[in-house]
Formats: structure tokens, C-alpha cells, sequence
């Protein structure tokens, strides 16, 4: 994954040097927002980065006929708790605080008996959405 990264930060980056640090600013917080969107959806969706389903939880959370009483991170998931942060020279999606521990074990699978569910990721759509962002405004 980070080789798919590194080779669009080869391609992008004598590209971006061209731009003014108040455009940067600004191409960098659209995709910070609209990474966010996209980690949250799939965070809802309970999908690690791979497509694979999240680790069913535990059974003394469910309901008599076996269903989940509610869904896995819907607070963690909100703008509030899930940051996109952006400067001139990068953009970053993630978690802080006891929220940054909580999901740290949860990508981790750190915490004994908790099995790893990736809540941050990317995917090939992202990856995608990112090219195309940049190609659009550098295209203007």
C-alpha cells in the first residue's frame, strides 16, 4: 500500500510545487474532507480496507434471535471524533485522544480477546479519488 503512495507522491509532487501554498492548502483540506467521508462510510459499513467484514462482536451483546443490538464506532465514525486535518503539505484522517486508543486497539487487535477490525485504510477508490482531485485542480 504505502508503495502505491510513495509512487503517487513521485508523480504528484513536481506537480504540486507549481502550485501556490494557498491552493495546496486548499486541494489538501478537499481531500482530508473527502477522505473522511469515505474511511467513515466504510467505517459504517463495518468493511476493513480489504473488503473483508469486521470481526463479529462478542455474544453477550446480542439480542435473543442472535442480532446485534447496534452497529460497531457510531460515535467514533462522527466528524466530531474521526479529525481531517490538512496544511500546505499534507493531510491527515485519524483519531486523538482516548479515541485514538480505542481505535488503535481495535486496528491493532491489541487488546487481548479483541480481534483487529482496520477502522482506517485505504482503498483502491480512494486511492483513485486522490488521482483524479489532483488532476482536476491542476488541470485548472
Amino acid at each position: 500500500m504505502s508503495d502505491d503512495f510513495d509512487q503517487l507522491q513521485d508523480w504528484a509532487s513536481d506537480l504540486l510545487t507549481r502550485l501556490q501554498p494557498v491552493e495546496r492548502r486548499k486541494l489538501t483540506r478537499q481531500i482530508a474532507t473527502q477522505l473522511r467521508k469515505s474511511q467513515a462510510k466504510r467505517i459504517a459499513e463495518q468493511l476493513n480496507p480489504d473488503g473483508t467484514a469486521y470481526a463479529p462482536r462478542a455474544n453477550r451483546l446480542r439480542k435473543k434471535q442472535g442480532r446485534i443490538k447496534r452497529t460497531m464506532f457510531n460515535r467514533l465514525r462522527t466528524a466530531r471524533h474521526l479529525k481531517a486535518e490538512s496544511d500546505a503539505s499534507e493531510a491527515r484522517v485519524g483519531f486523538s485522544g482516548r479515541d485514538a486508543r480505542i481505535a488503535q486497539q481495535h486496528q491493532e487487535g491489541s487488546a487481548p480477546r479483541l480481534p483487529r477490525r482496520q477502522l482506517l485504510g485505504f482503498v483502491q477508490a480512494e486511492r483513485e479519488s486522490i488521482k483524479s482531485k489532483l488532476i482536476e485542480i491542476l488541470s485548472k
